[in-house]
């Protein structure tokens, strides 16, 4: 063996020293053992000097245990899917470092007992839409609609209109996740026009003689079992990842509504991006408030969207409904943990978050950051200037809709040094220009963007 060879240190002084054992407390032991023997491995083939070896073990340290990285969003889709959806508020943050060790999810304190799980996310939700009879939370919307559809329809029909059988992402279709449910399918209307008449005729087998004597979701009314005939559910699905424009029409759950009644058939609305309420910002997106007061006896929707929260399904309506939801077997495979429910909660209470910040932030003092980036990035020598531009709200949602927004403009070859530095800043490339949309990207991070692009620039002095 030559000298070199037995100059490399052994795995065993190397993971006692200070840094590597620092590291292998934060990130494990074993990521740290694959570091040194990885670095150890360079020096025996030569590429790097024996000394260096724990150097370069250092190095090759990832930052955090797990692999999912922090992302600078500078695409102005709001909502982005790849990037996680909704950013979490810094309230919700807290909530999850509190509700990462031991909590009182399922303990009622005062008493010592079992309490109801999520309780405080419950009164949340409850208290943010309070014509919500009851409410109820899921791991996502998709779970909200599945849970559904067992629940009610399981060997009976759920009609639905042509116009609303949406692919909701990654090749996933809502006639394939009814169809999981053990529910079939009533298409009714076409992909353009639905009339009332065309969901009336689907309810015509169900007898329409024998409504409840009781108001819908009061105690012994239909709500309470399965409908006595063929059909168990009408849903309406909103279509929120694409718009029909032209020769169209559809049935409002106000027009609806009456009709689910007077067949005792529950009326289910998937309202799909997570508006709780009207929002004059996107006059043409559902809110769950407005599809309960139009007689809506189910609602649906998603939390990590324009709620701006954790990934998870909300169920808002009739009593006696999410009742039967909640009891469902499915439930509990469908439930959410303790971190979703503890930011899902400070998101509801806590200050705005930044989706919301994000939908109304004021061009004027968009325009005046992106300046003053320009100004520091042209003094360091990149060629950047101030564009005009327009952010998605993305997510599924207000699809359509466009939102004036300011960009740092960049020459086109910005765009993949940025995306594989250090933060990662997603740009996006737009008439050979990299565009970085300030309205998704928080004032106080505008430093960390600038530097990001320095850097890029500095690593290809002769392009910048």
């Amino acid at each position: 063996m030559d000298s070199r060879r037995r100059r490399i240190p052994r795995t065993d002084s190397l993971l006692v020293e200070p840094r590597l054992a620092a590291a292998a407390d934060r990130l494990g032991r074993a990521t740290v053992k694959a570091a040194v023997v990885a670095a150890q491995g360079q020096a025996r083939q030569g590429e790097i000097t024996p000394e260096a070896v724990a150097d370069a073990a250092v190095a090759a340290l990832p930052a955090h245990a797990a692999t999912l990285r922090p992302v600078l969003n500078a695409t102005g889709v709001i909502v982005h899917t790849n990037l996680g959806r909704a950013p979490l508020s810094a309230a919700a943050v807290d909530a999850l470092a509190a509700a990462a060790g031991t909590t009182d999810v399922e303990l009622d304190l005062a008493t010592g007992r079992r309490g109801r799980r999520g309780e405080g996310a419950a009164q949340a939700l409850a208290a943010a839409v309070p014509t919500a009879e009851a409410v109820h939370v899921v791991n996502n919307n998709a779970a909200a609609l599945v849970l559904a559809a067992t629940t009610l329809a399981q060997g009976r029909d759920v009609v639905l209109s042509r116009g609303e059988l949406v692919e909701i992402g990654d090749g996933f279709r809502i006639p394939d996740l009814l169809a999981s449910t053990g529910a079939r399918l009533r298409e009714v209307g076409t992909t353009n026009r639905t009339a009332l008449a065309d969901y009336a005729a689907a309810l015509d087998d169900t007898p329409s003689d024998t409504p409840s004597d009781t108001p819908n979701g009061a105690p012994g009314s239909i709500f309470d079992g399965a409908p006595a005939g063929s059909v168990g559910a009408v849903l309406k699905v909103h279509p929120s990842n694409f718009v029909i424009s032209g020769f169209t029409a559809a049935v409002a759950v106000a027009e609806l509504a009456p009709l689910c009644a007077r067949h005792a058939v529950p009326l289910v609305v998937d309202v799909g991006s997570g508006l709780l309420a009207p929002d004059p910002l996107l006059p043409a997106e559902p809110d769950v408030a407005t599809a309960l007061a139009h007689g809506a006896d189910l609602v649906c929707a998603s939390g990590d969207k324009l709620l701006g929260g954790p990934q998870c399904g909300l169920l808002f309506g009739r009593a006696a409904l999410v009742t039967r939801l909640r009891r469902h077997p499915l439930a509990r495979a469908l439930r959410v943990d303790k971190l979703t429910l503890a930011a899902l909660e400070a998101t509801l209470r806590g200050p705005e978050p930044p989706v919301r910040r994000m939908l109304t932030a004021d061009v004027a003092v968009l325009r005046a950051r992106a300046g003053r980036l320009v100004d520091e990035l042209c003094a360091a020598g990149c060629t950047a200037e101030v564009a005009e531009c327009e952010s998605a709200v993305g997510g599924g949602g207000a699809p359509g809709v466009t939102l004036p927004s300011v960009a740092v403009s960049l020459p086109t070859w910005y765009a993949e040094p940025l995306r594989l530095g250090e933060p990662p800043v997603l740009a996006r490339v737009e008439r050979d220009r990299t565009l970085l949309d300030l309205r998704t990207v928080e004032p106080a991070s505008d430093q960390l963007l600038a530097d990001a692009v320095r850097r890029a620039g500095d690593a290809h002095p002769g392009r910048r």
